[in-house]
C-alpha cells in the first residue's frame, strides 16, 4: 500500500482509470511539476501499480490491471460515503483530477 499513500501518487493514479497516457498529459491532468509526475510513476512501476509503454521517443502509461482501477473506484467511493470536511476536500480534489484528465 506505499505505492498508494501519497495524494500525488493518487492523483496519478485517478487520471490513468480512464486511458494510457503520456507524462506530458499526466502533469496537464493533475497540475504537478514534470519532474515530480516522473518520479511518482517510477515509484508507481516499481511497486507494480502502473506499466509503461514506449512509443516513439515518449512513455505512455496505464494502470498494471483492472485491479488497480477498481481499488481507485473503491477509494473513491468510500470518500465519497464519508462525512468529515477533510474526506469531503479530498474527494473533490482527486475527482477533479480525473474530470481533467478525462477532457
Amino acid at each position: 500500500m506505499f505505492a498508494l499513500s501519497t495524494p500525488s501518487r493518487l492523483q496519478i493514479l485517478v487520471s490513468l482509470r480512464t486511458a494510457p497516457r503520456t507524462v506530458s498529459e499526466i502533469v496537464d491532468a493533475v497540475g504537478m511539476e514534470q519532474s515530480a509526475i516522473s518520479h511518482q510513476l517510477r515509484v508507481l512501476r516499481q511497486h507494480s501499480v502502473v506499466t509503461v509503454r514506449r512509443i516513439g521517443r515518449t512513455r505512455q502509461y496505464a494502470l498494471r490491471d483492472k485491479h488497480v482501477g477498481a481499488l481507485i473506484d473503491d477509494a473513491l467511493a468510500h470518500l465519497g460515503e464519508l462525512d468529515t470536511p477533510h474526506a469531503q476536500v479530498t474527494d473533490s480534489h482527486l475527482r477533479s483530477g480525473a474530470d481533467s484528465a478525462a477532457s
